[in-house]
């Protein structure tokens, strides 16, 4: 089952219109209700991860490039904007279908305006990095939490290589302007935490410099950069670096070729209805053609361990990705410690976890989960709030979070959001099997990556209201 976007959000072309999207400036508040069983099949909507890097390397590529099952929320569609005001072209043909005329390595004009990327920090930093190899100046911005948020930990590596910010907030943040350097360097670069965010952001400025660009990781983050690099015909390899990490290499200066992606259902996205399907008594549900990329699957390793009932057929893949039908049934679930080391592969994950954790028998003990810190919110901070105000005993100490699980959640709390989508959507799974309903302050956000979460999740038998 497909839910197509809401065209309110578009002009002609298919991308978004000149407004704040989100309309932040209007609360739209939602209450949960525990109800019956959930059941039904869906395809949640296509990977951000995979839609952002697909339209990014679509435009750096010679010829045409053809996507499907792209992702078709805010910030996808914002990165979309991007490519057109860069100078690729960009046209959607269809339901998820999108055509990308790309203009290749360092090709990218000038914009006339202020690249604008909403509430995505993915997008803004992997096209600071795609700029940052081109001899022009742009200038980034994005909506108030886009701009509370640190951009020198990507700036950093960027400048090595030549790129200046000519202008900027404190520390680094929106609105900014990159000035990409003319003669871009290769460079060596150890990454301080990690994450795709930096290391994408290097190999894609590294696409303009002549030689060997080169990450090094202690801790592997996913790889899905990598993967499509290859797939649009770039030299790239990745090689373990020590116990966790990887060294990656790219060869500069190749010429992208234009390439048809297949993009997998997001196993973020897949997370919540997931979740809701095992702590709702009775419930079944199938998902079609989630992404299960070793990289990303570190919450179904995890609820598994915790007793979760979650089957895997008709695997498949595309483009270096592996997807699959997964089949969820509700299971009663148990306390469980979660290494630091698991935490790259489910960062996005650990607030709908913590979800699951508050229904499991015992405690469960996530551990290393600073980068939670720098998302759209302080995301365990507001994690651990969410889950307080529904009844539930939780701790943060230093950089993990300890949920104390009883079997059910006594509910009846307000959760506020601060403008982000996955607390809004773990509060809305939260309320799903909650002993008293579950309001959140404002579900309007929820609208930057799941567009038709709230359909979707009413299709398979959840009260929203």
């Amino acid at each position: 089952m497909w839910y197509l976007p809401r065209e309110s959000h578009r002009d002609v072309s298919g991308l978004p219109k000149d407004t704040n999207l989100t309309d932040s400036d209007k609360p739209t508040p939602l209450q949960s209700r525990a109800s019956g069983p959930l059941t039904g099949k869906v395809r949640v909507p296509g990977d951000k991860s995979i839609s952002h890097r697909a339209l990014i390397l679509g435009a750096l590529a010679v010829g045409e490039t053809r996507i499907s099952g792209l992702l078709e929320g805010e910030d996808v569609l914002n990165t979309a904007k991007s490519m057109q005001a860069l100078g690729a072209g960009v046209e959607r043909t269809g339901d998820f279908a999108w055509k990308v005329n790309g203009v290749g390595v360092a090709g990218f004009a000038e914009p006339k305006a202020p690249l604008d990327f909403g509430n995505s920090g993915t997008g803004c930093r992997l096209v600071m990095g795609a700029v940052a190899g081109c001899p022009i100046s742009a200038v980034f911005d994005g909506d108030a939490s886009l701009r509370s948020r640190p951009m020198r930990r990507i700036l950093d590596p960027l400048e090595k290589m030549g790129a200046k910010v000519v202008s900027g907030g404190a520390g680094g943040r929106l609105p900014l302007t990159v000035q990409g350097a003319r003669d871009p360097l290769p460079i060596t670069y150890k990454t301080p935490v990690a994450s795709a965010q930096i290391k994408s952001a290097v190999l894609l400025a590294g696409l303009a410099a002549p030689g060997a660009t080169t990450v090094i990781e202690t801790e592997a983050s996913r790889d899905h950069t990598e993967l499509m690099l290859k797939h649009f015909g770039a030299e790239i390899t990745s090689v373990q670096e020590g116990q966790h990490g990887r060294r990656i290499t790219l060869v500069g200066q190749p010429e992208l070729h234009g390439a048809n992606v297949v993009v997998p259902a997001d196993p973020s996205s897949a997370a919540f209805p997931i979740v809701a399907a095992l702590i709702v008594e009775g419930s079944e549900i199938v998902l079609s053609d989630v992404m299960t990329n070793p990289l990303r699957t570190g919450l179904f390793t995890t609820l598994r361990e915790m007793g979760a009932s979650i089957e895997e057929s008709e695997v498949r893949g595309d483009a270096g990705e592996p997807m699959a039908k997964l089949r969820v049934r509700a299971s009663k679930v148990r306390g469980v410690e979660v290494p630091p080391e698991r935490a790259p592969s489910m960062i996005d994950e650990y607030l709908v976890l913590a979800v699951a954790a508050a229904f499991a028998e015992g405690t469960t003990i996530m551990r290393g989960l600073q980068e939670l810190r720098v998302k759209e919110s302080d995301r365990l901070e507001a994690t651990a709030a969410m889950l307080r105000v529904n009844g539930v005993k939780v701790e943060v100490c230093g950089d993990d979070l300890i949920v104390e699980g009883r079997g059910h959640v006594p509910g009846g709390g307000v959760v506020a959001t601060h403008m982000d989508h996955r607390i809004a959507m773990s509060a809305l799974v939260m309320g799903c099997a909650s002993d008293q309903p579950v309001t959140v302050d404002d579900t309007a956000f929820i609208a930057t990556s799941f567009p038709d979460f709230i359909p979707m999740m009413r299709s398979l038998g959840a009260d929203f209201s």
